[in-house]
């Protein structure tokens, strides 16, 4: 049995999208093992309601993240790893004062 031309212009287009849907999810792969989750590899525990991810002593001093499921945690910790620090702003009581 022979395909007609236009079965096999089909054929290789199903083939040709199935190669690239396959590269696509190489590509997600190996971005995700490049997340800072995978790579530090945060302590994961429970914090009161929330899943936390740490990397650090404590949570004044480390980067954390926090979320309703540990997937959720680590995104944020994600996240997080990519904020830069704020200076602590000094309260004053009247502009200009500090």
């Amino acid at each position: 049995m022979t395909l007609s031309d236009e079965y096999q212009s089909m054929a290789a287009n199903a083939i040709c999208h199935a190669a690239s849907m396959a590269a696509e999810e190489w590509r997600v792969a190996g971005a995700m093992h490049g997340a800072p989750s995978v790579v530090w590899k945060p302590r994961l525990f429970i914090d009161g309601n929330q899943w936390c991810a740490l990397y650090g002593e404590n949570l004044q001093d480390g980067v954390a993240g926090f979320g309703d499921s540990p997937a959720k945690a680590m995104w944020d910790f994600d996240c997080a790893w990519q904020k830069a620090l704020t200076p602590n702003v000094e309260v004053t009581d009247s502009p200009g004062k500090r």
